[in-house]
């Protein structure tokens, strides 16, 4: 079956191909800026394969920060304590309603301003990713929290466990198994969300790409092969989510 699936790569690459070829059958396919025959072609590939660092470096930082941030929030919006649910409950509104680009850029330029720190572009990215992705991770762990059954909480209080031993060993365990695939996809969601990050110029894919192409002009074949980049990226990523969900499974037969 895996290999089926990867067998229809080639195939959608080459559907695409045709396919834009057809829209504009005009149009001079410059593949050239990227042929590894020729030292310059090379040369752009190993230029923008080499984002491929800083792109998951800045993902997985502000992924891991994330999750953090978003257990104690959940866990604050299910705490007994009014005042700890409604500042959990503002945070994730207000992260939630601010777009990810507006975070970013008021991170990077204005936070400096009022907190009179300055930060780089890759602390302003994961700071900002982190943030807004908390956000969303705090819904996803409260729902796999709350879809646990109330009778092993209560089986827990009865053999006199903490409220903190009780998410730790009872809770946790059993609610991960429900949230894996949701905390997946806010990787990948976050994976692809850092392309917003080139703005303030941290050199990831994005960013490489849109420099080769002030040199190269050739925009469809450089962007096109920044799609590829990404794509194989969350491929890879997708399909490493599904081996760990499918491992969990067999411990749990």
């Amino acid at each position: 079956m895996r290999i089926k699936r990867l067998s229809l790569l080639p195939c959608l690459a080459a559907l695409l191909l045709l396919g834009g070829c057809a829209s504009n059958s005009s149009y001079n396919w410059g593949w050239y800026v990227f042929n590894p025959a020729l030292p310059k072609g090379l040369g752009n590939i190993e230029f923008l394969i080499s984002g491929v660092g800083m792109t998951l470096a800045l993902s997985v930082t502000a992924i891991l920060i994330s999750v953090l941030m978003g257990l104690l929030l959940a866990v604050s919006l299910l705490s007994p304590y009014k005042a700890l649910r409604w500042t959990a409950r503002t945070y994730v509104e207000c992260f939630r309603a601010i777009p990810l680009l507006v975070l970013l850029l008021w991170v990077y330029y204005g936070l400096p301003v009022v907190s009179g720190l300055q930060f780089g572009a890759f602390a302003a990215g994961v700071m900002s990713l982190a943030l807004s992705d908390a956000a969303f991770e705090a819904e996803v762990f409260r729902a796999g929290l709350q879809s646990v059954a109330r009778g092993q909480r209560e089986a827990a209080e009865t053999l006199g466990l903490s409220r903190w031993s009780t998410l730790r060993y009872v809770v946790f365990p059993q609610a991960i198994r429900t949230i894996l695939p949701a905390l997946g996809n806010q990787f990948v969601y976050v994976l692809k969300m850092s392309s917003l990050v080139s703005v303030i110029g941290l050199q990831e894919f994005t960013r490489r790409a849109n420099e080769l192409n002030v040199t190269e002009y050739r925009p469809l074949e450089i962007y096109t092969f920044l799609v590829a980049e990404y794509l194989l990226l969350i491929l890879l990523a997708s399909w490493g989510v599904r081996r760990l969900e499918h491992k969990l499974a067999q411990s749990q037969r």
